[in-house]
């Protein structure tokens, strides 16, 4: 079937949307791919519908290739299921609620792990019915709280999520496996460059997880790796740990006036002037900085929470959320110091007078957690919870502990990778893909039970693995657009080859309607612009739409010849009319 630009629904744009961020968004929006209906919500317009599809099948191709098995759950859930694995309250504000005519609560599903587990309880209950996966291609909603890049990140979008049941680990980690496999025949024919690196499982749970990342300068995910192979998303990173110090010689501890000293580098100038050591120099590392936080439970429970860190170093929030997750970081603002008169602002350290002040068995019963690094015997100058004076000489495990480690400083190009593999560089993503091995979180809490083969009940253990499928409609025309417009790979095309009829005259559109139905007929998609526009509209919409291969009938027609042209190299060269069909299905064997 031919599709005429006369007749297909769209409208190029020639001015770039106001809200568009980066190119993928402003492209899309331009040829008529997608609009915007409210942030972070899009229409698919049936360009991008095609293109969307054709992303689908891919991802059904693979799933079903690895064995899995697609179903479809409903996107309006219950309460019920996701108060019993505690989601509802971990959720927290991403979670779409609603009420129903009767009064119960419902949600839009985010995600389908309690709804899977549910099913696979209904109807299996024997070690001889798994393993299975399970997956389906869904629309999803989470409502973001800064939408953004079109649908890079939106409230609503499409997603395949599949779900693995196992009856032992061993079984686990073959199903992980296979996905992980799946998962990269299916980004390497998506065509977008991507690594896959170590993750946190987040509020899904469980032990081995793993991302996979489009490289992308507008990604918002940070990554490192090293040239040794290490590679982890920064919310994942840990910290290489120090070997203890012997701080048996170590002098004691004292306070010593410091004011004026707002920052980290005027009290490290301050302690060189009056203060200077023996060995060397005053640095920013041999302070210890003490940043205080208002954490807020699911349930609205408020808690202070203090960091103790190297003063070169700051808090990374977003390793600092995944650490404090379900609860939510605020800022602690003045009315929080004036409820904990014993943290003094600007001067917070952990001891005051030589006694415990921060900790939850200290006398201000404040939450305290040390960065890795603050290891037992190290020496820090920090807050003497006294304005205008800190305390030097305070040594870590003599003067000082805490109530655990919180490994959430930010992460630098050049620190060490944890596994000795060479320095780090940082790069930025964005996440494409996440696979988790859950264990039996879900399983246990919605009692998922079968029978083993000595008759005895057992847990089942699941996976849990997921793709933007829509997400990855947008990474693919960022990773491929230029200055011109889209350029899509010939496998996600809307269509392979865009025929422009330029000039006036019957006998052009004829020749090129003739064209397209030979190549219609070969089984080539093919889009015909049959429009009344001028050739310069023509061709800059060409661009735009990014079909893979374009062909020229115009004005050359009367020497026989027509215009091939390729989208991403940009080059042109005339064929004979004759050869036209034959020419393009060869430039199309050369695109696959």
């Amino acid at each position: 079937m031919i599709t005429r630009m006369s007749k297909l629904f769209v409208r190029t744009l020639r001015d770039d949307p106001a809200a568009a961020e980066i190119p993928s968004h402003r492209f899309l929006v331009r040829a008529g791919y997608i609009r915007r209906v409210a942030p972070g919500i899009y229409s698919w317009l049936p360009l991008g519908l095609k293109v969307l599809q054709r992303v689908e099948n891919i991802v059904r191709e693979e799933m079903d290739a690895m064995g899995g098995q697609e179903v479809l759950l409903p996107a309006l859930l219950p309460r019920e299921p996701y108060e019993i694995s505690n989601r509802w309250a971990e959720y927290g504000p991403n979670l779409f609620r609603l009420v129903d005519r009767k009064g119960a609560d419902m949600l839009l599903g985010p995600t389908h792990e309690e709804m899977c587990t549910l099913l696979v309880k209904d109807l299996y209950s024997s070690y001889k019915d798994l393993p299975v996966i399970l997956y389906q291609i869904q629309t999803k909603y989470r409502d973001e709280a800064r939408p953004r890049a079109g649908i890079l990140r939106g409230r609503e979008f499409v997603m395949k999520d599949s779900y693995s049941f196992d009856v032992d680990d061993e079984g686990l980690d073959a199903s992980y496996l296979k996905h992980r496999d799946a998962y990269i025949r299916i980004f390497d024919r998506l065509g977008f460059e991507y690594v896959i690196v170590k993750a946190n499982a987040g509020a899904m749970g469980g032990s081995a997880s793993e991302e996979f990342l489009a490289l992308s300068e507008n990604g918002e995910d940070t990554f490192v790796r090293s040239a040794g192979g290490y590679a982890a998303n920064v919310e994942a990173v840990t910290v290489p740990v120090p070997d203890p110090i012997d701080f048996t010689d170590a002098p004691p501890a004292r306070v010593v006036d410091t004011p004026d000293v707002p920052t980290i580098d005027t009290l490290v100038a301050l302690l060189n002037e009056r203060y200077p050591r023996e060995d060397r120099a005053w640095q920013a590392g041999d302070t210890l900085k003490n940043v205080v936080f208002m954490t807020v439970a699911p349930d609205g429970t408020r808690a202070p929470l203090v960091i103790g860190l190297p003063g070169d170093r700051d808090v990374d929030p977003d390793r600092l959320a995944v650490a404090v997750e379900p609860s939510v970081i605020e800022p602690f603002e003045d009315e929080d110091f004036k409820r904990y008169p014993g943290l003094v602002k600007g001067y917070i350290g952990p001891v005051l007078d030589g006694a415990a002040l921060l900790g939850e068995k200290a006398s201000s019963g404040v939450r305290y957690l040390l960065d890795p690094r603050v290891v037992a015997g190290t020496t820090w100058a920090t807050g003497a919870n006294v304005d205008r004076k800190h305390v030097i000489g305070l040594v870590a495990g003599r003067d000082f502990t805490s109530d655990g480690v919180a490994d959430v400083a930010d992460v630098r190009e050049g620190d060490p990778a944890p596994d000795n593999s060479g320095p780090l560089t940082l790069a930025r993503g964005v996440e494409m893909g996440h696979i988790f091995q859950l264990g039996r979180k879900y399983a246990e809490s919605l009692d998922l039970k079968v029978l083993d083969k000595n008759g005895k009940l057992v847990t089942v253990t699941m996976g849990s693995y997921g793709i933007g499928v829509s997400r990855a409609v947008g990474m693919i025309a960022e990773s491929t657009c230029d200055d011109k417009g889209l350029c899509w790979p010939a496998e996600v095309a809307p269509f392979q080859v865009q025929i422009v009829a330029t000039g006036k005259g019957g006998e052009i559109l004829e020749a090129a309607t003739r064209i397209a139905e030979q190549l219609d007929a070969a089984g080539v998609r093919v889009l015909l612009d049959d429009r009344k526009a001028s050739p310069g509209v023509k061709f800059t919409d060409a661009e735009l739409l990014g079909m893979p291969t374009s062909l020229v009938v115009g004005r050359g027609l009367a020497d026989g010849v027509v215009e091939l042209r390729d989208r991403k190299t940009g080059s042109k060269r005339e064929v004979s009319v004759e050869e036209a069909v034959d020419e393009v299905l060869t430039a199309l064997d050369q695109l696959n």
